[in-house]
């Protein structure tokens, strides 16, 4: 059995503050209040609130400058796909949004892969279609799923599609048990996505980018169906 982390002070502090920012309490651009008047607000030593503050740092909502205070940074307008995990976690209504990339995104991809795919990739992706029927849960479905896909973004040659892959599963694997519903049927979601590896293994570049967005729109219509 896996040991659940516990949630220490700084956690708690940080998804305050965090929670403070994106519901606009907060502002883009405002200077957070003075940290001994923060620290004493929430309860909790100027050394935890460093701590917090850091993560933050790190995430993109938070810049320090020194001899002026802490401010939030304008993370719509200058923030890059890594903030996406932590925006679907604090509200749903963005996973549509990252939906609707992944359908663009993923109908293209599987073209390139069609037309650029070796011997040993289409090998590959015959492999890991049968670990999606394999699988014993939705989860682990689901999960086998997501390798195809990277397996696709893979064989198109071009590691910025890799990375996009990357980026927009990690938005909402984190709530993926939301989003088990097209997954808890092996078979089903084997057929699903058999014609789009059918394609790219034939190199039929336009036939793979159709089964593809058929693909996604099905998911993804089942799975926002299910969100509400």
């Amino acid at each position: 059995m896996e040991t659940l982390p516990r949630e220490t002070v700084v956690d708690l502090l940080e998804g305050r503050l965090r929670e403070s920012i994106l519901t606009g309490r907060y502002p883009a651009g405002s200077y957070l209040p003075p940290e001994r008047e923060l620290a004493d607000g929430y309860g909790v030593t100027r050394t935890t609130l460093k701590h917090a503050f850091g993560r933050l740092i790190q995430a993109g909502l938070l810049e320090t400058r020194h001899g002026v205070g802490t401010r939030v940074r304008d993370y719509a307008r200058l923030g890059g796909a890594d903030l996406l995990p932590m925006l679907v976690r604090h509200s749903p209504a963005w996973i549509a949004e990252v939906f609707e990339v992944r359908r663009g995104i993923g109908a293209l991809i599987a073209g390139r892969a069609a037309a650029k795919s070796t011997d040993e990739q289409k090998d590959e992706l015959r492999t890991l279609l049968e670990a999606v029927k394999a699988a014993k849960s939705g989860d682990g479905v689901q999960l086998a799923d997501v390798e195809v896909h990277r397996a696709l973004a893979r064989a198109t040659g071009n590691r910025v599609y890799v990375l996009l892959t990357n980026t927009l599963f990690n938005a909402y694997l984190p709530v993926r048990a939301a989003l088990v519903k097209p997954f808890v049927d092996p078979d089903a979601a084997h057929a699903r996505l058999a014609p789009v590896i059918d394609a790219v293994v034939r190199g039929d570049e336009e036939a793979a980018g159709a089964a593809a967005e058929d693909y996604l729109t099905a998911t993804e219509r089942i799975m926002l169906e299910d969100l509400k």
